[in-house]
């Protein structure tokens, strides 16, 4: 008996410690059996698992649709930035021409050019703004969609998955998405119409007024200095009275010259002049005419120290003292009634001389003046001849020729006067002018203001996308795997995951490749136009769309471009005022590029978008969630459906009335007769074929699932 029993107890080891062959087949047996066990184990995991990467899957391409609808705002926002820019650049450029009479007609087909794209900015906002809000209203059913057609792109394969999916966006509604500034141009365009006439009109008065100031100015710069070397008062200063450097300078062009230079030339040259003359001749009535020239040229000097010449840029007085050029002119001066010549009296004759170094002036009882010596009573002296003539003589000859410097004086005194009554008539003409162009231009400062401000965007999803998952198909358990360890005839029930994704910022450099990309797009099917105005505006707007990038050197590059084609030169200067007054007043906008990180889908923990989103999806969803970490039993029939219900009404509005294309607006820069180009969303025809039928089924099917999610994994 106790043999018996010591077998029995080593009926699995053996009397040397090995395992008996019933040991040894026991051993092997539940070896095969815990091997074959934890493979079913892995291979059920496994295709649990399979769901969550579908949902995750799900979630970043039902997020898709929103970081679209940003690249689709920022391309209406920038196609809008860009038409008010032309409108109002368009029609400054249009203002800049007016101010020039040969460009005044030009001048007017650009302001109506601009009238032209401004009109375009407010038919393309009304429009853009309609699309976008009904595409704002699509993006639940789009991103639905596009969560539909993944879970189908990964349904079938070994196990012959069949995906069902509902993606829901956060929050669910999205904020008005609002292109501001359309028809805020209306004033400042009507103030160009009623005032455009007027302007040209003023500025051809005030160039032909400059066009004769001009020409008096040359008059007087040839009379003073150009027309060295021959006969001026350059050459004669310097040959009559030495005078050189700083006191007779020496001007090439008449753009640095002006009257001032000719006047101080002047009085520089009677001062050396009169501190020159000596007597000189030899006889006696030569040398009485060299006295009187003297006595000339101290006059002239004393006259020219009262001139002065005034000039700034919006007027100009100057005087030039007049100098006798005859004896009836030199009665009107005080060379007339000084008295400074001496009389001498015998035999009650009275004798006036010339001066007192007269040999017959000797022992004079008095001075008198010419004018006494006109009113009769004096005899002639025999030796200096002096008469009223003698001193009306002296300026008469050097003022008749060439080669006197009061020849030329004169004639600057003549251009100087004239220049003043052109001036007078050009500086208030130039003054209205500019005036009239700055407030123009200043009526569109709002217009700039408004297209400062960019769209915020604020869609639906926003905050991210919950996408909610299931593999309705029933797998076999040991289908691919059949064996004796593993019971047959048993299937794996459905499988459901939930993920959620959302927008984070990329790169911004690749958000400025795909933007201007879309604009160079535009730019290319912008075509040409028929004429010079149209041309323009065509071409600035294709420059303009870089501007929402770019900032101002977009604008400031194609403005400069474009007045440098307008011959813009003229007598008044007013076109290169109005030139330079538009590039300051486009600069003052201050715009500046725009962020432009693109928007990309990233997963993150569904509680993060669930506790952010907000809403009645959002709570719902968070509860059950809360309820299957507990492992609470209410969380084991209808998992979805609590979370599903209520929310597919919003998701399948859908795309009524779109067949794939969805036209947001049309840019008619030109109007009707120019180049017509449509902004486009072109949906996937996979989307548009899934249909709202197929959106609803999903969402029926999500929410009749039961029992997926517990506390305790359940599997058969």
């Amino acid at each position: 008996m106790r043999l018996l029993r010591r077998r029995r107890g080593r009926c699995f080891i053996a009397e040397d410690g090995g395992f008996t062959t019933v040991g040894m087949v026991l051993a092997l047996l539940v070896t095969l059996s815990l091997l074959f066990t934890t493979a079913q184990v892995y291979r059920v995991q496994t295709a649990s698992a399979s769901v969550q990467n579908v949902a995750d899957s799900v979630a970043l391409a039902a997020e898709g649709p929103v970081a679209e609808f940003y690249v689709i705002v920022r391309v209406c926002d920038a196609v809008s930035l860009s038409l008010t820019l032309t409108g109002v650049v368009v029609t400054g450029i249009g203002i800049v021409a007016l101010c020039v009479p040969p460009t005044a007609a030009l001048g007017s087909q650009l302001v109506e050019a601009g009238k032209k794209a401004l009109s375009a900015r407010d038919s393309f906002v009304e429009k853009a703004n309609a699309a976008l809000e009904k595409t704002q209203r699509a993006l639940p059913y789009l991103s639905a969609a596009e969560a539909l057609s993944v879970a189908r792109a990964n349904s079938g394969g070994v196990g012959e998955a069949n995906y069902v999916a509902f993606a829901v966006l956060l929050p669910e509604g999205g904020e008005s998405t609002e292109i501001a500034g359309a028809g805020n141009a209306g004033a400042a365009v009507d103030a160009v119409d009623a005032e455009q006439n007027g302007l040209a009109d003023a500025a051809r008065q005030a160039e032909e007024a400059a066009q004769e100031a001009n020409e008096q100015k040359e008059a007087g710069f040839m009379a003073d200095c150009g027309n060295n070397p021959g006969y001026c008062m350059y050459e004669r200063a310097s040959s009559l009275a030495g005078l050189g450097g700083s006191s007779n300078p020496l001007y090439e062009s008449v753009d640095a010259w002006g009257f001032s230079v000719a006047l101080a030339r002047a009085q520089a040259y009677y001062a050396a002049r009169a501190s020159q003359q000596g007597v000189d001749g030899t006889t006696v009535e030569d040398q009485a005419d060299s006295v009187l020239r003297g006595r000339f040229y101290a006059f002239a000097q004393r006259e020219l120290a009262g001139g002065y010449v005034r000039e700034t840029e919006s007027s100009f007085d100057a005087h030039f003292p007049s100098l006798p050029r005859n004896t009836a002119q030199m009665r009107a001066t005080s060379l007339f009634t000084e008295v400074v010549y001496p009389v001498t009296e015998a035999d009650g004759v009275r004798t006036m001389h010339a001066w007192s170094g007269c040999p017959n002036a000797a022992g004079a009882v008095g001075t008198g003046s010419i004018a006494d010596l006109e009113s009769g009573g004096y005899e002639t002296c025999e030796l200096c001849r002096f008469t009223a003539s003698s001193m009306g003589k002296v300026a008469a000859a050097s003022t008749s020729i060439e080669n006197g410097f009061e020849h030329h004086y004169a004639k600057v005194a003549q251009a100087a006067e004239a220049y003043e009554r052109a001036r007078d008539v050009c500086d208030p003409l130039k003054q209205q002018v500019q005036e009239t162009a700055e407030s123009l231009l200043e009526g569109f400062s709002g217009v700039l203001e408004d297209a400062s401000k960019r769209v915020e965007a604020k869609p639906p999803g926003r905050v991210g996308a919950i996408a909610l998952v299931a593999n309705t198909a029933r797998t076999p358990a040991d289908a691919g795997f059949a064996s004796s360890f593993v019971t047959s005839g048993k299937s794996l029930g459905v499988r459901a995951a939930v993920s959620a994704a959302t927008l984070v910022s990329d790169s911004p450099e690749e958000g400025r490749n795909v933007l201007t990309s879309l604009l160079d797009g535009f730019a290319s099917r912008a075509g040409g136009a028929g004429t010079q105005a149209g041309s323009l505006a065509l071409s600035f707007w294709s420059a303009a769309l870089g501007a929402y990038a770019d900032g101002y050197g977009a604008v400031r590059d194609a403005l400069k471009s474009a007045l440098d084609g307008l011959p813009l030169a003229s007598e008044s200067g007013l076109g290169t005022w109005a030139a330079n007054a538009l590039e300051g007043f486009m600069e003052g906008a201050g715009l500046r590029p725009v962020e432009l990180d693109a928007p990309k889908p990233a997963l993150v923990n569904t509680a993060h978008v669930a506790a952010a989103g907000g809403g009645s999806f959002a709570g719902k969803f968070a509860e059950v969630q809360r309820n299957a970490v507990a492992a609470s039993e209410s969380a084991s029939s209808d998992a979805f459906s609590a979370v599903v219900s209520g929310v597919e009404d919003r998701v399948i509005e859908g795309l009524d009335g779109w067949d794939g294309t969805i036209e947001v607006a049309r840019i008619e820069l030109l109007g009707p007769d120019g180049p017509s180009i449509p902004v486009e969303i072109t949906v996937p025809q996979r989307i548009v074929d899934i249909g709202h039928d197929v959106v609803s089924g999903a969402a029926d099917a999500l929410r009749g699932l039961v029992g997926s999610i517990t506390g305790v994994r359940q599997w058969e």
